[in-house]
């Protein structure tokens, strides 16, 4: 522990979790336990030409279900699902709108693409009409600072500061620590945090030449692993001061023990053990643990060659030969981008809470190189106490996030 006197401890209350294997809490939840694969061909754009283009896109989203205050056509893609998980969020955490406004905010969001599947619609729109013919309701919502304004508009928030952070795949874990600063340090008393991408051409076709597109599915630490399947998704979490929650008698997910942020810059896109190590061991100072406290890792795990055997190999430079399990939801969401290590942080908050671990699907055998426990197909019941959630993204962009168990609440004085 870090010592932080209570008003200065950091405390989840609410999840909001957009995902391809379940949307809202309890049926994120339940396909987190099932191991559920959200792989399915691709649907959002023409992929004739493409040898193969499966992905993880969420077809069961219904904006209108949950905004209410922001027009949908002012939203694209990205911020509908950005919107609809802060409601979800909030909601979860037993607030409606007066009690943020009541509170000094923040909203921080981060992302990978933006609305980048709205600049595609505008290239299309170009093409069809000539060159500045565009269509300016999607030229007026392409702007990245819109997932987290939209939020902010939604609630009607004044007292408040908004910020999209675009550290690529590592966002998401980059926004839960912005959110856990200004909280521990009084600059905010409640934060909306995490992360939103949406499918796009850009982003596949960017990967697809990379050639780390798997044909099928996404099978990480697996010795025979092809690479990543695209996803979508977004995942909020609400963080307030451990005193302002036991106060109004919320229900606590998990404490926010620390985070640690490096960037080695070493390459554009190929990971840098030495510079994952460098986080990850920040992270425990911050949090006030060591490798012996974390019980299970949440990985970047991509389901690359370079990536898992780098990974891996910083996991061991920091926790030695028998690491704890270290798993990878990205084998049933896929990989969500910047929306990736938010809705990681939702899984590993719901693990604390409900003792268990999920697993990392489509395994068949774990590739030596890799040496992990990684819960291969069938999640594990667990005692959990500290978990550790690995979020990397290219330029060496690195955000490791420490969650610890919720904590028990002080005795009554003179209670028997």
């Amino acid at each position: 522990m870090t010592g932080l006197e209570a008003s200065r401890r950091v405390v989840v209350t609410g999840l909001g979790p957009v995902t391809s294997i379940g949307i809202g809490v309890a049926d994120f939840a339940a396909g987190l336990r099932a191991g559920r694969s959200g792989a399915k061909p691709i649907t959002a754009f023409d992929t004739a030409g493409f040898a193969h283009a499966n992905g993880c896109e969420i077809d069961d989203f219904r904006a209108a279900d949950w905004i209410t205050g922001t027009p949908l056509d002012d939203l694209g893609r990205a911020a509908r699902f950005s919107v609809a998980a802060a409601r979800m969020a909030v909601a979860d955490a037993g607030l409606g709108p007066a009690d943020l406004r009541a509170r000094r905010a923040l909203v921080s969001m981060g992302t990978t693409d933006g609305e980048s599947r709205d600049l595609d619609g505008l290239v299309e729109s170009e093409l069809e009409r000539g060159p500045g013919a565009f269509d300016p309701v999607i030229a007026r919502r392409v702007g990245a600072v819109r997932l987290s304004t939209s939020i902010v508009a939604e609630f009607g928030l004044t007292d408040v500061e908004a910020t999209t952070l675009p550290t690529a795949c590592a966002a998401g874990n980059f926004a839960v620590g912005s959110g856990f600063d200004a909280i521990r340090c009084g600059d905010a008393e409640i934060a909306l945090v995490g992360g939103a991408d949406a499918v796009c051409r850009k982003t596949f076709t960017g990967f697809y030449r990379l050639g780390t597109i798997t044909p099928e599915v996404c099978r990480p630490f697996d010795k025979d692993r092809k690479g990543i399947l695209t996803g979508e998704g977004a995942g909020v979490l609400v963080l307030e001061s451990l005193d302002a929650a036991l106060a109004r008698g919320a229900r606590i997910y998990a404490e926010v023990l620390g985070y640690g942020l490096s960037c080695d810059a070493r390459h554009p896109v190929a990971p840098d053990r030495d510079g994952i190590t460098r986080g990850i061991e920040m992270a425990h100072r911050d949090a006030g643990i060591g490798p012996g406290d974390v019980d299970f890792i949440s990985a970047h795990g991509t389901g690359t060659k370079a990536n898992d055997v780098t990974e891996s190999g910083a996991i061991r430079q920091v926790f030695g030969d028998r690491p704890p399990p270290t798993i990878s939801i990205k084998a049933m969401i896929g990989h969500t981008m910047g929306g990736a290590s938010a809705i990681a942080a939702a899984a590993c908050a719901l693990a604390l809470r409900e003792g268990f671990i999920p697993p990392t699907i489509n395994h068949v055998e774990t590739d030596p190189e890799c040496g992990v426990d990684c819960v291969p197909n069938e999640a594990r019941e667990a005692d959990l106490r500290v978990v550790q959630n690995n979020a990397l993204a290219f330029g060496g962009n690195n955000a490791v996030l420490i969650l610890g168990r919720a904590p028990e609440p002080s005795p009554v004085a003179g209670a028997a």
